[in-house]
């Protein structure tokens, strides 16, 4: 399985793609940070951003999308530049019919460090560690689009499994109702 991990940002947007499956050594294919500068007009940076995030999704061709769900913060502004960053990532996978999966940072930092309270440079050790990198990506935005590339793969198994006995309830629960 090879995903593209995107942590979503303005002035940062870090992207990583990791190849693996579960149980088994994973690799890193890239990872970057695709930047845009905060004087220029939020649309310009939001096109940037999706540039950037076409030119990966060109390059790498991943089989997922995996993008850091937002979640509240005290500055709304931020929490608006990062939600809009999300939308692009998210948008530019459906465009090209690639399933996209919303982790919140705790379940990323628990899946990659066993502990939901992580911080930054537990993140960036565990991901060197896990990808057996020489050191740890920088900025943390690209560590963390490697965290979440991982945490795709280590949890993709289970949700799928989740979601086929849902599915597979919903049939059974409608059948029942049409007999």
């Amino acid at each position: 399985m090879r995903v593209l991990g995107v942590d979503p940002g303005l002035t940062r947007c870090g992207v990583g793609v990791v190849e693996g499956v579960a149980g088994r050594p994973l690799t890193m294919i890239g990872v970057g940070v695709v930047r845009t500068p905060a004087d220029v007009e939020l649309s310009d940076r939001l096109l940037a951003v999706e540039q950037g995030i076409e030119e990966w999704l060109d390059e790498h061709r991943p089989e997922f999308v995996a993008v850091e769900r937002v979640f509240s913060q005290h500055n709304v502004r931020t929490v608006m530049g990062t939600a809009q960053a999300s939308a692009v990532a998210m948008l530019c996978a459906a465009r090209r019919g690639i399933p996209v999966a919303l982790h919140t940072p705790s379940e990323v930092k628990a899946a990659v460090t066993g502990s939901g309270r992580a911080d930054k440079a537990q993140v960036g050790a565990m991901v060197t560690r896990l990808l057996r990198l020489a050191a740890p990506p920088k900025p943390a935005d690209a560590a963390d689009a490697l965290a979440l590339a991982i945490c795709h793969i280590w949890r993709a198994p289970a949700q799928n499994r989740l979601q086929q006995a849902l599915a597979l309830h919903t049939a059974h629960a409608t059948k029942g109702r049409t007999a």
